[in-house]
């Protein structure tokens, strides 16, 4: 085989579905492979961000390397953003980009996407990837693949693999996997040992799960590990959408200030705070009405385990749940929270009323809650902005949002490779703001059979900067009739005005198949959804 197949098998066998991209000259040879062999299936798309957006998601939903594919230069610096929010939030990302050959690298010519010096890309990739490979050599390529494909799954972060373009048509020995790394039994049962110790004694546990728990696949073992404990479960901000498929869902988001006070107080007041794949971010815990003793935590997260002032090393989350639920089935703990009743949040909002009023962020929530009810429930991707704070109030149920990094332009590709990756039809929720960045995507629908729902929060504002700065003209967007340029995308459009036209336009949207639906939900300025406004309000406690 050649190297071009020889890396498309390796990324197939490591989990790979599809790859996502947009060719140009230093990668013709790559994607004339990719096309021909039909190893992988390809989606081309409009714009470079957009590619490394959706194959984020379809890592964030499946748990398995999302793969995007780019030209050298004008293509892979393009993606630096998206990469670098793949890295940010830790999701298991490949990108493929080309390059220039032996030839051209030795010639002395300046060469076009160059941008300081030939290796200049490498080196600013090498700052938001977790493992680098430039195949310049057919003998050395598979084990710098099985190398590099090794690291992304072991760290569930973003790996760079250049091509030079000289270099697909080469031939290559297959790819051998690299099998991972033993785990030192003594100290993970040592931590086991200490963790079970730390929560017996706790009279006050809480179990609080993070982005970690779906990417290395762990929701189905975290949910029973959940169950034998019997502590309640949160989901960090970020880890909204986790254990959807569990029979006993957490209890709701931890929001802090901005939050359920039930969750807050639930929470705050634990004297053991169990983390368990939480990312220790400022999303996540930076509007905390108390703030959290991290002495009293539990963490697991980075293939390490603190508890108070030591650390376990290469602990991986995987090995650590499966050995703390060998163990209590083994011998189940005597936990100290039997019996006891815990607090419940407030259900989520449901029952639009479907009437002539306008419409406010909350609505929506409402609207899309009765949606599920009757329809059932579908995976969301979300954007940035007061649509991720409604999402919190929206059921419990699969999202992909940039809830740490806070990308704009992340939701319209995103919900694309979710229903590429999963074959789940996604219901997109984003601001003005961000699809007047990425929003054009929806254009590629038709030639996929992709169709998504498409909620556009459209207050003509860059709302939640608004909310901070009210007073800067510059956060006003103008009109922007987004709905009228649905159907020469390919697409249906509509603008609701009421939440009767909300309820409606929703309802025939779930009905409609085959054709993404655009939904442009008209927003009076300056309404904001209450989550955004108790977020808001903790911020400036915060910092006043």
């Amino acid at each position: 085989m050649n190297l071009a197949e020889s890396l498309l098998f390796a990324l197939k066998d490591h989990g790979a579905r599809q790859i996502f991209g947009i060719p140009g000259d230093f990668v013709l040879p790559f994607f004339k492979v990719i096309e021909e062999s039909s190893i992988l299936p390809l989606y081309t798309l409009s714009h470079e961000p957009a590619v490394g957006f959706a194959a984020d998601a379809a890592a964030r939903i499946s748990g398995v390397p999302g793969v995007a594919a780019v030209t050298y230069g004008a293509g892979a610096l393009n993606m630096v953003n998206a990469v670098a929010g793949a890295y940010a939030e830790k999701s298991p990302m490949v990108v493929i980009s080309g390059g220039p050959g032996r030839g051209e690298s030795g010639s002395g010519w300046l060469l076009h996407h160059q941008a300081k010096r030939l290796d200049s890309q490498l080196h600013i990739y090498r700052e938001i990837t977790c493992d680098q490979a430039r195949l310049d050599d057919a003998v050395r390529a598979p084990a710098e693949i099985a190398r590099v494909l090794a690291s992304c799954l072991r760290e569930t972060r973003p790996v760079y693999i250049e091509v030079p373009r000289d270099m697909s048509m080469k031939l290559c020995a297959p790819v051998v996997p690299i099998a991972p790394e033993p785990v030192d039994e003594d100290a993970l049962a040592a931590c086991v040992t200490e963790i079970l110790a730390r929560l017996t004694a706790a009279r006050r546990p809480v179990l609080m799960v993070g982005v970690e728990v779906r990417r290395f696949g762990q929701e189905e073992a975290l949910a029973e590990l959940a169950s034998r404990l019997g502590i309640p479960v949160v989901t960090s901000f970020m880890g909204c959408g986790l254990l959807a498929e569990s029979a006993t869902p957490p209890m709701g988001p931890y929001l802090g200030m901005a939050g359920s006070p039930e969750i807050t107080g639930l929470v705050e007041n634990a004297d053991t705070l169990f983390l368990l794949g939480v990312i220790l971010s400022d999303t996540n815990f930076g509007v905390s009405q108390r703030q959290i003793d991290l002495r009293h935590t539990i963490h697991a997260n980075d293939r390490q385990v603190t508890l108070g002032f030591h650390t376990y090393s290469d602990i991986p989350l995987a090995a650590l749940i499966a050995a703390l639920l060998a163990r209590i089935i083994a011998q189940p703990p005597p936990l100290q929270t039997g019996g006891r009743r815990f607090p419940k949040p407030p259900p989520c909002p449901a029952g639009l009323v479907a009437d002539d009023h306008t419409i406010a962020p909350d609505d929506i929530a409402r609207a899309i809650n009765d949606l599920m009810v009757r329809h059932g429930r579908m995976p969301l991707a979300v954007d940035v902005g007061d649509c991720l704070f409604t999402s919190m109030d929206i059921d419990h149920t699969h999202r992909v949002a940039p809830g740490y990094y806070a990308t704009m332009g992340f939701g319209v590709p995103a919900g694309l490779g979710l229903q590429a990756t999963s074959g789940r039809r996604a219901l997109i929720l984003v601001g003005d703001g961000a699809f007047q960045m990425t929003g054009w995507e929806l254009g590629n629908c038709p030639r996929y059979g992709w169709d998504p729902i498409v909620v556009v929060f459209n207050n003509a504002a860059w709302g939640m900067l608004q909310s901070f700065q009210p007073e800067s003209a510059f956060n006003h967007l103008g009109e922007w009739n987004f709905s009228s340029m649905a159907a020469g995308m390919g697409g249906d459009g509509v603008r609701a005005r009421t939440r009767a036209e909300l309820a409606d336009a929703l309802a025939r949207a779930v009905a409609t198949r085959g054709r993404f639906q655009l939904i442009e939900a008209m927003i009076p300025p300056g309404e904001l959804s209450a989550t955004l406004k108790r977020y808001v309000a903790a911020v400036r406690r915060m910092s006043a």
